[in-house]
């Protein structure tokens, strides 16, 4: 094990997947919990090897015992931890959407230049190897022409606002929707495959929360488009596409990428190019997380800056052009 010790925030599904992953790699060493609620907290660390626990954000980010924290709590609360965190002198790995605004964004990277510790988005898809295989075969595309990448999952929780109730992830309270939920993945796949766009246009389908259940958003490049389409309310199994003169690549799906596939659109031949099936692909972005942070490796960690960077400022235009407006758009 290394001497990275990882604390979390977050008791969902999500960060238990995550502590999955660390013990699969052994990079770090999980110590302790943080939840509102010292059972909850209590139970969640015993259960994974934690030690601690605590219910006080304040009093983690000042804990000898910790140097890593995993952030997974509501996407609305994020940026208040993640400040408190980085002020503690604490490394932050903040699960996606990281941050609602540009100006928040840029705050914390501040902030963590200021400490001398690393912020990072957990955005698993881009750090694949199959993901790598892509971004390495895209030339055989020849000149792109268009793409669409989409991530289309029914939410039980939507039952749930039916009947009435809105859990976090439709309200905009907590800074739900499905651009911030699922179309940070497809977004991040395309600003990592093709760079930021010239221009950007969100068309949503709103709920009577006031937040996106679905939507498609627009990304305009010099000669292509990229078309991403995002839900909540609704399911696919149709996999994402890149379209180019010489042909087509394919993959499974926008966030969890482990199949690729080529079409040739001469001979309509299809060739298997690379293909994963590790079950929880969190491995790869706590390796590239874990590596940046033990060699200092400030060259990856501008390339991962940026990303987030114009990840937040696509997100963040497309809301606002949208008029879907959370609280912390007044920070």
């Amino acid at each position: 094990m290394t001497g990275m010790r990882l604390a979390t925030i977050g008791t969902s599904k999500i960060t238990g997947s995550f502590l999955e992953a660390v013990q699969e790699t052994g990079r770090m060493t999980y110590t302790a919990a943080y939840s509102r609620s010292a059972d909850k907290a209590r139970a969640f660390s015993e259960q994974h090897g934690g030690i601690q626990w605590f219910t006080s954000v304040e009093a983690l980010a000042q804990s000898d015992a910790v140097d890593v924290v995993y952030v997974a709590s509501p996407n609305g609360l994020h940026f208040q931890q993640v400040m408190t965190l980085l002020n503690g002198g604490k490394h932050v790995i903040c699960e996606k959407p990281i941050f609602i605004t540009l100006n928040e964004l840029e705050q914390a990277f501040s902030l963590a230049e200021e400490k001398h510790v690393f912020l990072f988005q957990a955005i698993r898809n881009i750090q694949t190897p199959v993901f790598k295989e892509l971004k390495a075969a895209l030339h055989r595309a020849g000149r792109l022409r268009s793409s669409v990448l989409q991530l289309i999952q029914y939410s039980s929780r939507y039952d749930l606002f039916l009947d009435g109730k809105i859990t976090n992830i439709f309200s905009p309270q907590f800074a739900g929707g499905a651009l911030e939920d699922l179309g940070v993945y497809p977004l991040s796949a395309a600003i990592s495959l093709f760079g930021p766009p010239a221009d950007s246009a969100y068309f949503p389908v709103m709920l009577s929360s006031g937040v996106d259940g679905s939507g498609t958003l627009v990304l305009n490049y010099e000669d292509f488009v990229c078309t991403i389409l995002c839900s909540k309310i609704a399911h696919s199994d149709a996999p994402s596409e890149i379209h180019g003169e010489q042909g087509t690549l394919r993959i499974n799906n926008a966030s969890n990428i482990h199949r690729l596939e080529w079409i040739d659109a001469h001979t309509k031949q299809d060739e298997l190019i690379a293909e994963d099936k590790t079950d929880n692909d969190m491995i790869y972005e706590i390796t590239c997380f874990a590596d940046t942070i033990e060699q200092n490796d400030l060259e990856t960690y501008r390339t991962l800056k940026e990303h987030s960077r114009e990840v937040v400022r696509v997100m963040e235009k497309s809301r606002r052009d949208n008029g879907i407006l959370f609280p912390n758009d007044q920070v």
